[in-house]
């Protein structure tokens, strides 16, 4: 059917011009491959076919290249021997120098091909001349072939060119890894759609990390790719060298309170997909603890929802209770009581008494914590640390707590205790289902109050 007589959009349009020029080039390489054999392969076309590379310095082709000029990439890249010479770079690297003891610029010099080069800046049409002329589409000069560094950058059109002309979806960089390994940026969904499509295996693993796609993509919490490569059949249960599923990759990669948002809602997809929230790697590190050392409070209930477990120790026997303590220290200025009383609610101990320092100057923090006990513990080692201006602003708080110091606390307060230790780590959901009202539900729960009695 010829074009004027039917409405093409111009996506068809596109899609019927690669065909046919990946046709042409099919027919250019059959009749090569046939007249190979017909001549029995003679000494000139073995040369050629195992002739090394050239190398190229040539400022000109570098420019060329790396600027997309297509008028210039067709004038100096005529045949396939040109097409697919090596074009070494050279930058200056910041490097330590020990002689010297001090930081100092060392030359670098980097090989790669001009294929590669024009996939990774997104250049396609200078990518297709040089197709035309003979490019190998999975050369790996090196590291990563063409289509690794085109899914890198999320060049969809570039993807979908290689892929059209034959490049190999599961192509192995010198590294081991796959170009949908590389599809770590929003913007490279298509990419990864592309190479599905073409046949990509979703559960490969990389060479000496063994991370696959969905570790790749959960730890940048890119949320379609996770829910693209589950509905692939992408295996949660997959490990890394390090004995970590998508899930523990998911929780690490969070950045902190209040930026875990995408995270949590990819764990949440890996967890209705049958992830294992208990799921530890081989320093017996899970994904709560993950969530606790990055503050991620929200994160922290969706794991314990699932049924991660409050108190279990990792390998250097601490909590995610200690995990939180930790952030506390190393990341200020946030509430981490979300976080205390979501591990309080779900059967996770009361801290050292010792510990509450760490928590002197978040009263919201403290007082969540100072409830846990039967009875106000010793102060001396936090009052010390609360800071003056603190001390004033809350003041009401800290002489609450202070004057609580070894005396009864409320009846009130007690029959609270001895409801939660009946509940243990069913707690948080008995009280929503229990018909409690409002208040008496949030007293159960440790709600901040502002004063200890």
């Amino acid at each position: 059917m010829a074009e004027g007589t039917f409405p093409f959009t111009s996506a068809t349009l596109r899609s019927l011009r690669l065909q046919r020029e990946w046709l042409e080039w099919e027919d250019r390489r059959r009749a090569a491959a046939q007249l190979c054999r017909s001549q029995r392969c003679p000494p000139s076309s073995l040369a050629r076919l195992t002739r090394p590379r050239r190398s190229c310095r040539d400022p000109a082709v570098q420019n060329a290249l790396f600027s997309g000029n297509l008028q210039q990439v067709q004038a100096l890249f005529r045949d396939e021997d040109a097409a697919n010479m090596i074009v070494e770079t050279e930058s200056n690297q910041l490097a330590w120098s020990p002689e010297q003891g001090f930081w100092v610029l060392t030359p670098k010099t980097k090989q790669t091909v001009p294929l590669t080069i024009a996939a990774a800046r997104g250049y396609t049409d200078c990518a297709r001349h040089l197709i035309r002329q003979g490019a190998e589409l999975d050369a790996r000069v090196g590291g990563p072939a063409a289509l690794h560094e085109a899914c890198a950058q999320a060049h969809s059109d570039c993807v979908r060119l290689l892929l059209t002309f034959g490049a190999k979806a599961n192509v192995l960089s010198e590294e081991g890894t796959t170009p949908l390994h590389l599809c770590t940026a929003p913007e490279s969904l298509q990419c990864a759609k592309l190479l599905l499509e073409a046949g990509a295996t979703v559960n490969v693993a990389a060479r000496d990390s063994e991370m696959t796609p969905l570790h790749v993509a959960a730890a940048r919490g890119l949320e379609e790719h996770v829910a693209l490569y589950l509905a692939h059949g992408a295996n949660v249960g997959l490990r890394t060298s390090q004995g970590e599923t998508a899930l523990n990759a998911a929780c690490a990669g969070a950045e902190g309170p209040g930026n875990g948002r995408s995270h949590q809602a990819v764990a949440r997809q890996l967890l209705e997909a049958g992830a294992d929230a208990q799921a530890a790697g081989r320093k017996r590190h899970t994904p709560l603890h993950n969530a606790c050392a990055n503050g991620c409070g929200a994160l922290a209930e969706l794991l314990l929802r699932h049924g991660a477990c409050a108190g279990v120790s990792n390998s250097a026997g601490h909590t995610p209770m200690d995990c939180v303590l930790q952030a506390v220290q190393d990341t200020p200025n946030w509430e981490p009581e979300v976080l205390f009383g979501a591990l309080l609610d779900y059967g996770a101990q009361p801290v050292h008494p010792e510990m509450l320092k760490h928590c002197a100057n978040l009263p919201r923090a403290l007082e969540v914590l100072l409830n846990a006990y039967p009875c106000v513990p010793s102060c001396d080692t936090w009052v010390e640390a609360v800071l003056p201006e603190l001390w004033q602003e809350h003041e009401a708080f800290y002489s609450s707590a202070l004057a609580m110091v070894n005396q009864p606390r409320r009846l009130q307060h007690l029959a609270r205790l001895a409801v939660r230790a009946q509940l243990g780590n069913r707690c948080r959901q008995a009280a929503d289902r229990l018909p409690l009202p409002q208040l008496l539900r949030d007293y159960l729960l440790l709600r901040v109050e502002g004063r200890i009695q």
